[in-house]
């Protein structure tokens, strides 16, 4: 993927496994949100492929991507402010709405039953994960960026995706917001009820290294290595370019 002469990737190959939480790293500019946007389909990548599940998803729209199961989050916070959190959140389930304009225009038969159950997905799922209950009601854009940070991780989830982009999900959040939100992707990853596999973009080495299965370095474009995170750790390549003995002292403290 280039922009002009600048190579914002070359010669990428990645594989995420199922189940797993891969992690992408590197310096700022090295091209982990190009990667992303090429993934959920925001960028078209002038050479290569993008697989899913099996199937080749280069010419396939951004919603089409959604309704095959990738969801994501971005870098900086993409919320309606003037809207309540429960009403951010439902944006998120439109894909699973399958109502027609009759139904939905009196809100009888099979879209008031749609909406009831969707709902009940919404606040008994996603609202009592994230600990949010409390602030439902509330205009998004009145609440700290924090929470805010929670509302749309619970739209990417209302989608009930199998793929979830994160990218940087931890930026700008106090220590005990970094705990809460790596409690939350370990058990979107873990219970039994979401077993969503996770794509995370992050700057927090040490967060990154207690969460992954496999790491992935980005460097200017280009990749360093995919590996453990005990293996990206002893790659002295990776150190140099990123970690630094201060940084990879710390993760392993």
């Amino acid at each position: 993927m280039s922009f002009g002469k600048v190579a914002a990737l070359a010669g990428i190959s990645l594989k995420v496994r199922k189940g797993e939480i891969h992690s992408i790293i590197g310096p700022n500019g090295a091209g982990k949100t190009v990667m992303m946007n090429c993934i959920n389909g925001l960028y078209r990548p002038q050479k290569g492929s993008i697989d899913y599940k099996g199937q080749r998803i280069n010419n396939v729209r951004p919603y089409e991507r959604a309704k095959l199961g990738i969801s994501r989050t971005f870098q900086k916070v993409e919320v309606f402010g003037g809207m309540t959190v429960l009403d951010n959140i439902r944006l998120g389930r439109h894909i699973h709405m399958k109502s027609g304009i009759t139904s939905g225009s009196f809100y009888i038969g099979k879209s008031a039953k749609e909406e009831v159950e969707n709902r009940k997905f919404i606040e008994e799922e996603i609202i009592d994960l994230l600990e949010i209950e409390y602030i439902r009601n509330k205009p998004t854009g009145m609440l700290p960026y924090g929470l805010q940070k929670r509302v749309e991780l619970g739209r990417a989830l209302a989608l009930e995706p199998e793929l979830l982009i994160l990218d940087e999900p931890l930026a700008g959040l106090n220590l005990e917001e970094v705990e809460d939100m790596a409690r939350f992707i370990l058990d979107i990853n873990e219970e039994e009820r979401w077993k969503v596999t996770c794509l995370l973009v992050e700057h927090d080495m040490g967060v990154v290294m207690d969460l992954s299965d496999r790491v992935f370095v980005l460097n200017f474009g280009y990749m360093i290595m995919d590996g453990t995170p005990e293996e990206v750790q002893d790659n002295p390549e990776v150190v140099k370019a990123y970690l630094g003995e201060e940084d990879l002292y710390a993760t392993r403290k």
